[in-house]
């Protein structure tokens, strides 16, 4: 039994909540009360309030994002029904901005904006203690990790991820909370000010969890490469600490990599590191319009360097629907970023988050949203509805072809010689044309898909695409000859199955879409 459940709805299994941790290591005298219980948006609301309510709390402390505001509104409306007394706290970044709030606000008894880290804690007092506070919504002030005050300092949460999370789930770190940068799109960009985790706490902290068996981290922070002492630091433990197998991801600053970084980054082993590295776009005007800060110069000289010189796996972003940008410019943008070679370009559709103000370019660009989370774009007045569903299909069939390193050798086929984005937009209308749907088509499926546009759409030779998809099939560690391949490749072709992996580590699960685009 708790007197307080800190609860949340993953996307999926293997991402724990790291928000969560935090409100729980920051709970003091009230952690032996508190439990987490953390569900998966896949689960009956239903089911999830039976779970939460077997614990009988007082309080139900709640994690709502743009991915389960919907499942948790419901979860919410249910629980007031069955049980009104129990008081719902909420927190996160959907519910963070009164002014621009959800209907699942209305039914909750408080709401926490801001970094909830020590004022979950204080308000979870107060009512245990019978003492409601009058006001529903609490703002919170944004912690510090080194204060005056011991008791007013932030509580790293490390020690909360349990041996399965070690063994089976990404581990979310940070060194660092906020972003200096006022993109316009993000709520990064509210998040002020930024402020940095004291290496001599954090590292220690990332020593015990690696002794426990750590192998994927996962830095949560918006800038991590903006101080560069820092970073270099960071990087430099986890470099002499590497062991096969490890992966460290970093959210990085594209126009930002001196030499004191590259010095440390080309010494890890390919595979080690990904960055994910925000382009959003290319077009100048664009990024002055939305407040978005950006030396592309810079960023292409980066990612070449980091392409050519080191085995860091690039995970770049781009944003389409931006006000401004017609479908010419994001092609362009599109080309230019395949050109420099990312193993995998992330096509974000413009969502119209809460709080942030994007929402001021609505009028004069004509900007049309869906009202329902997570809040897509649907048409502008440069990319009219049908356009944009286009879009949306390329982005979905870009990550099952070119993303997922399924088809390493085959994406250069379906992409030409000329304008990547015009030669893969005519395999993803012909695709959609093929199986009118984005979603449930197993992979022998589309190889079978690819293989005929490329034979019967692009003339290539069926010897040539058989070859190349017969290459990226067996990159998986699949030994099965496909039949629709067989005629076209030579009777000795047999199976090398996992041989042509990454290595050591290859087959961990953590790895494993990384470790297809290493040839």
């Amino acid at each position: 039994m708790a007197d307080i459940v800190l609860t949340t709805l993953n996307a999926r299994y293997a991402h724990c909540s790291f928000g969560l941790r935090c409100l729980m290591a920051n709970l003091g005298d009230l952690r032996d009360r508190a439990r987490i219980v953390e569900f998966e948006i896949a689960q009956r609301p239903v089911d999830m309030l039976e779970r939460i309510l077997a614990e009988r709390p007082r309080i139900v402390g709640l994690g709502v994002y743009i991915w389960n505001v919907e499942q948790a509104t419901q979860l919410v409306a249910d629980l007031k029904l069955i049980r009104p007394d129990i008081l719902v706290v909420l927190g996160g970044p959907e519910v963070g901005y009164p002014a621009d709030r959800p209907h699942i606000v209305d039914l909750a008894d408080f709401v926490i904006t801001g970094e909830a880290d020590l004022a979950f804690a204080d308000l979870c007092r107060r009512l245990l203690d019978g003492d409601r506070p009058p006001a529903k919504v609490i703002p919170a002030d944004p912690p510090q990790f080194i204060a005056s005050s011991p008791d007013r300092c932030v509580a790293l949460p490390y020690d909360l991820y349990t041996p399965d999370d070690i063994a089976h789930r990404v581990i979310y770190v940070e060194a660092s909370r906020g972003c200096p940068f006022r993109c316009e799109f993000c709520l990064s960009s509210l998040d002020v000010p930024l402020r940095n985790v004291p290496l001599e706490g954090f590292l220690p902290s990332m020593q015990a969890l690696l002794d426990r068996g750590a192998r994927h981290l996962k830095f949560v922070d918006r800038t991590f490469n903006l101080n560069a002492n820092i970073s270099r630091a960071i990087l430099r433990f986890l470099l002499d600490r590497h062991q096969p197998g490890m992966l460290f991801h970093f959210e990085m600053i594209p126009d930002r990599l001196p030499d004191e970084l590259r010095e440390l980054i080309v010494r890890f082993p390919p595979g080690a590191l990904q960055f994910e590295m925000g382009i959003q776009t290319f077009n100048e005007e664009v990024a002055a319009r939305i407040s978005r800060r950006q030396d592309n110069l810079k960023v292409e000289q980066n990612l070449r360097w980091l392409r050519e010189q080191t085995g860091v796996h690039i995970h770049a972003d781009l944003i389409a629907g931006l006000p401004g940008e017609d479908i010419a410019s994001f092609a362009a943008g599109f080309d230019r970023l395949v050109a420099l070679g990312p193993q995998e370009i992330q096509l974000g559709i413009l969502k119209r988050l809460r709080g942030t103000p994007i929402a001021r370019h609505t009028r004069a660009w004509q900007m049309v949203y869906s009202p329902y989370a997570p809040y897509e774009i649907l048409q502008n007045g440069l990319i009219d509805f049908v356009a944009m569903q286009r879009i949306k299909r390329f982005a979905r069939y870009w990550d099952l072809v070119a993303n997922s390193g399924n088809f390493v050798d085959t994406t250069p086929l379906l992409l030409g010689d000329t304008s990547p984005f015009a030669a893969f937009m005519a395999f993803s209308d012909w695709l959609y044309g093929q199986t009118a749907r984005t979603h449930g088509i197993a992979l022998h499926v589309l190889a079978q898909l690819v293989f005929e546009y490329l034979v019967q759409r692009r003339g290539f030779p069926a010897e040539l695409a058989a070859g190349a998809l017969w290459r990226d099939y067996q990159r998986g560690g699949r030994k099965d000859k496909p039949d629709f391949l067989r005629a076209h490749l030579p009777a000795e072709a047999g199976g090398r199955g996992a041989e042509t992996g990454a290595g050591p580590g290859a087959a961990s699960r953590a790895l494993q879409r990384q470790s297809r685009h290493l040839r």
